[in-house]
């Protein structure tokens, strides 16, 4: 008897907006990270005189409306860089802790809305907003959060579950979560640098990012540009350690490897990689140490944004896929602002200046507390 294999569908990235500390565009973000700019500076959401580091990459003028989180503003001015998001697409939310700034407002006796706290309530917040026919789902997943609610998306699109779908993340600078970051003394004092032998630790931002999924049976109905191909996107967990990543690079190898036999390449298709890139002592060893595990020492051109964004924790991938269909568009790797003297490992990979980019195939990787790893496979888009 003939077994008939299900059809993989192609997996296209229709749409795109991004908010982040250098602008409240993807275009305007991407201008100023090509040009290495940094939307890192002083903290003023609140007091920081008793931190190590006063400096994140914030988003200054947000405002809490009546008794919201002002992450309620941010996913706003996200939403509105989108065009014409049908009632039927399935939405995927991501977020690490949502509107906990309300959290703070409650234990100060503010007004505050209690539900804006919780992580769950971010896919009423955004179907709300676009008037969603579908329940979403929230991922909550460290700093891989917004990469695994891609890969989610994608697997839904290709499996024939849905044809179209938006992942939308967000987190905010708050002194909850910059507290607690600083408490385990990986908060850099000075501007986050990655991947550099002087590094000293990360440095917070505010962002979102939406990117609205499409398969190219449905995005040729509609007319829309596939900007970019999601071909390829792998989870895997170290299970090393509740916040340090393992030194060897296996969790992130294994999502990697994933994302290759998934979408059917070749380490060698690999043109350039979007790292997680923190700044951290142990994240950016254990990238390195992965990279030249499944890429056998070939010096690919690496970067990561979080010297011009800062770290925005669960919006972190979005973001960064995001911009890699630029990367893609513009044959053009950014620079890594605050790059100067690579670590060990890190020569030939990363610049402080824009690289030449030549090839259809893009790596973006993250990784996370708990030991969460998590990579995305793009191709370059093509008009359908």
């Amino acid at each position: 008897m003939e077994i008939r294999r299900a059809e993989i569908k192609k997996v296209c990235i229709v749409d795109t907006a991004v908010v982040t500390a250098l602008g409240n565009t993807l275009q305007d973000t991407w201008k100023r990270l090509i040009k290495g700019d940094s939307g890192i500076g002083p903290i003023k959401r609140f007091p920081v005189g008793t931190y190590d580091s006063r400096i994140a990459a914030t988003v200054d003028d947000l405002r809490p409306i009546q008794d919201r989180s002002i992450i309620y503003d941010l996913i706003g001015r996200l939403l509105a860089g989108l065009k014409d998001i049908p009632q039927d697409t399935a939405l995927i939310t991501a977020t690490t802790k949502l509107g906990i700034d309300n959290l703070e407002n409650i234990r100060r006796k503010k007004a505050a809305r209690a539900g804006d706290v919780l992580p769950s309530s971010m896919p009423e917040m955004v179907s709300g907003k676009l008037g969603l026919k579908k329940a979403g789902i929230n991922v909550s997943a460290s700093c891989a959060s917004s990469t695994i609610a891609i890969a989610q998306g994608s697997a839904m699109i290709a499996s024939g579950q849905a044809d179209a779908v938006l992942v939308c993340c967000a987190d905010i600078v708050t002194e909850f979560t910059f507290s607690g970051f600083s408490s385990l003394k990986i908060v850099s004092p000075v501007p986050c640098r990655p991947f550099d032998k002087e590094r000293s630790g990360l440095t917070l931002g505010d962002g979102a990012a939406a990117l609205f999924l499409m398969s190219d049976e449905r995005a040729i109905q509609e007319g829309r540009k596939c900007m970019a191909t999601i071909k390829g996107w792998g989870i895997a967990n170290d299970a090393f350690h509740i916040t340090s990543p393992a030194q060897d690079g296996s969790g992130l190898a294994s999502a990697i490897e994933m994302a290759l036999v998934r979408g059917g390449l070749q380490h060698e298709h690999i043109s350039a990689i979007s790292a997680h890139g923190t700044g951290t002592m142990y994240n950016d060893l254990m990238e390195l140490t992965a990279f030249n595990k499944v890429f056998c020492g070939r010096k690919l051109p690496v970067y990561s944004v979080k010297g011009a964004t800062g770290h925005t924790v669960g919006a972190s991938g979005g973001i960064e896929v995001a911009l890699a269909t630029e990367t893609l568009a513009a044959q053009t790797v950014p620079p890594t602002a605050g790059f100067q003297n690579p670590e060990e490992g890190a020569e030939g990979m990363i610049s402080s200046k824009p690289v030449y980019l030549k090839g259809d195939y893009l790596l973006t990787t993250n990784s996370g507390f708990g030991g969460i790893n998590a990579a995305i496979l793009l191709e370059r888009g093509t008009n359908l």
